[in-house]
Parts: structure tokens; C-alpha cells; sequence
């Protein structure tokens, strides 16, 4: 959880130089800041910037001073650690055009953020990363013991699988979708293969590098080859948390599944069948295993909606032969994080199989495609 205040000149410079100078150094420099006159201080801030290379900067596995330098009136930081809300302005250093803010995060934390200069949103200008996301380019941190998994990357020498592209219509829903169909190296039909149903599907593909997790995770043998069928939703609120939600229901279990089985060699044992799914999707995903276990076996629930309808019906119900994958981000959607230790505690009431974790990130899909290898090494581990 975010920590920071604002902090006097001499302290914000005190942690700032024990990064740019050696310790000798750091009580004259204070001692000749503290006095200097203001129209001074602009200099020296500026030698002090030229010193530093990578921002915002971190200290001591924890500390994070975000800076901008330019003429504005007010810089705001909206971010994961503030729920998307403007609620933190940087100070300015009196008679400079030099704006900080000190804050405190987990050291395995990775997050995203915005300035606000006078109204405008834009990214950090002297951050170099920054990625692209369900909601458009945001500027990244990634602390000291945060690391990228090996599987996220595409590695030439490995064998890849086959995407086939089709559509199916949908006659409950009355709509057309495109449905991406990953082959595994080596498909053969004298095989049966699990299946894996994506919500969200292209975005699946197209931002959470799942095709690359797939290949890497088959050729190093640590999950069954497996055949992923990914499905991007029409009207995705009514379809996945809405009016729709028995109607894309049946759409999956009667229409998509049965056309599957007919074109590929797929296994029909539940345990062999799995449903992906993030935000609403994640509600989907346990919705469609809650109306159907004898169709889908094993739910992935990421940064996961949980409507009562499902909540209520799993406490009351009989235990189901169903197994669980389902994590948090501790910056996720605040709503959402209540929704899904409720959940887990009447899985865990219920003695059903589940893994449950928790994430120092917030509500997207580069924390998503971080740990789809949990759910997938969970459900598929090779024979």
C-alpha cells in the first residue's frame, strides 16, 4: 500500500543525492543548498539532474521520488497505487520549475501511472518504460526484485503451435465472432489434447503473450500440449456480467464445444477443460463452470468480478467437481478485491481445490500475462 507525504527541501535532497553522490560530498552540497538564494537553486537542481539517468528514481528497494522539471502549476500522479485518481500532487521546490514526489512501495512491486500536468494526462517524460494496455499507454515502475518470466518471450529455436482463424454464429446472441484456434506443436488427431477456453481471446494473444507462454511451457515439458480457443466477446459487459450472460452461456457449451470436438481431437473429460478469464471475463469464466462443471472442469478467475448471483450459489450448493485458479492485485480495482477473498474463503469453506494469490500489481494485463503460467502449470501438468 502506498505510503508518502511531502517532505521539506533538505529531506527530498538528502534522499535524492545519496543516489548521484558519494557521502563525503552530501553534507556540503546540502549545506550550500540550504544557502543559496532561490533564483541559485534552479542551477544547481539542473546539475543534479544531469547526474541521473534512469527515473523515477529508486532507493534502497522502496523508495520512489517521481520528478518533472518544466513550467506548470500543478502536477498530479494518477496510478494504480491511486485507484486512477489524481489524488497525489507533487510539490514544487520554491523558485525553481522543479516538481517531486517521495513515495514508498513493495520491492516486488510493478506498477503503472500518469502525471497530470495542468489538466493534460501524459506520460512520465523522463521515464523510458512504458507499455501499452487495455486502456491505452501508461508509464511503468518496476521495482528491484520484480522480474519478467522466461516464458512471456518468443524463442525462435523452440517448436511453435498453429493459429487458425474461424467464425462461429451464434444463434441464442443472434452475432458473428471471429474464434482464434491454437494447434500445439505436433498436433495430431491419433491424440487427445485439453482444451482452454480464453475470454477476452485477441487480447489474450495480443497483449498477454499467450501464444508464447504456450510454446515455451509445451517444449519445455511442463504442461501437456493443449489446444486454446479464444474468443473475444461481442457486447462484452451484457455478455460477460449482464443480460447476456445465460445466452453466451449456452453459446459456449452448445455451439462453440460441440463444433470444436467435430473439427479437433479434443478430450470430453471436464478435468481435460479449462475457461480463462480476467476482470469479467473472470466472472464469465466461473459463471459458465458453475451452470456447466459436467462441460468445463477448471476456472482461471484473474483480478476477478464476482457477481452474488455466484458467489451465492456456491455457498449454498453442494460441492462441485471443480478446481480453481483465482489471484489479486493488492493495486487492483478496490471493489473487486473484497468480491474475491469472499470467494475464497467459501472455496476454502467448501474444501474445494484452489490456489490463491496475490500480486503487488494493479488491474491489467501485463500483470496478467506475468502469471498465466500459475493456472497453466496448475491445471496441465505433463503425464
Amino acid at each position: 500500500m502506498i505510503i508518502y507525504s511531502m517532505k521539506n527541501i533538505l529531506v527530498f535532497f538528502f534522499l535524492l543525492l545519496t543516489l548521484t553522490t558519494s557521502p563525503g560530498n552530501v553534507k556540503k552540497f546540502m549545506n550550500k543548498l540550504a544557502l543559496l538564494p532561490l533564483p541559485e537553486r534552479q542551477s544547481k537542481i539542473d546539475s543534479l539532474i544531469k547526474a541521473n539517468h534512469t527515473y523515477p528514481i529508486i532507493e534502497n528497494d522502496s523508495t520512489v521520488i517521481f520528478i518533472y522539471k518544466g513550467e506548470a502549476t500543478r502536477i498530479q500522479i494518477a496510478g494504480d497505487f491511486t485507484g486512477w485518481m489524481p489524488s497525489i500532487t507533487m510539490a514544487c521546490v520554491t523558485g525553481t520549475n522543479f516538481f517531486y514526489h517521495i513515495a514508498h512501495f513493495e520491492p516486488d512491486a510493478r506498477l503503472e501511472y500518469k502525471f497530470i500536468i495542468d489538466g493534460n494526462w501524459k506520460l512520465d517524460p523522463k521515464n523510458t518504460d512504458s507499455l501499452i494496455g487495455g486502456m491505452g499507454t501508461n508509464s511503468e515502475i518496476k521495482m528491484p526484485s520484480y522480474s519478467l518470466p522466461p516464458e512471456i518471450y518468443f524463442y525462435p529455436v523452440i517448436p511453435h503451435g498453429t493459429l487458425v482463424d474461424t467464425f462461429f454464429y451464434s444463434p441464442e446472441l443472434n452475432n458473428n465472432r471471429q474464434v482464434r484456434i491454437y494447434l500445439p506443436p505436433g498436433y495430431s488427431k491419433k491424440n487427445q489434447y485439453p482444451v482452454t477456453v480464453f475470454h477476452d481471446g485477441l487480447e489474450f494473444i495480443s497483449m498477454a503473450n499467450v501464444v508464447n507462454i504456450l510454446d515455451y511451457l509445451i517444449s519445455q515439458h511442463k504442461i501437456k500440449a493443449l489446444i486454446g480457443v479464444f474468443v473475444p466477446p461481442v457486447d462484452r459487459q451484457n455478455e460477460y456480467a449482464g443480460t447476456e450472460k445465460d445466452l453466451f452461456t449456452e453459446f459456449i457449451v452448445n455451439d462453440l464445444m460441440p463444433a470444436i470436438d467435430l473439427k479437433y481431437s479434443t478430450s470430453k473429460d471436464p478435468q481435460e477443460r479449462a475457461t480463462f478469464g480476467i476482470s469479467d471475463g473472470g466472472n464469465i469464466a466461473l459463471y459458465i463452470c458453475m451452470k456447466h462443471p459436467e462441460t468445463f472442469g477448471k476456472i482461471a478467475a484473474m483480478s476477478s468480478n464476482v457477481q452474488t448471483v455466484i458467489s451465492t450459489k456456491f455457498r449454498s450448493s453442494d460441492k462441485m467437481n471443480l478446481q480453481f485458479y483465482m489471484d489479486i492485485g493488492s493495486y487492483d480495482i478496490p471493489e473487486l478485491i473484497p468480491m474475491v477473498n469472499d470467494f475464497i474463503q467459501i472455496l476454502k469453506d467448501k474444501n474445494y481445490t484452489y490456489q490463491f494469490r496475490k500480486w503487488n500489481e494493479g488491474h491489467s494485463w501485463s500483470n496478467w500475462k506475468t502469471h498465466l503460467v500459475y493456472p497453466l502449470l496448475q491445471f496441465f501438468p505433463p503425464d
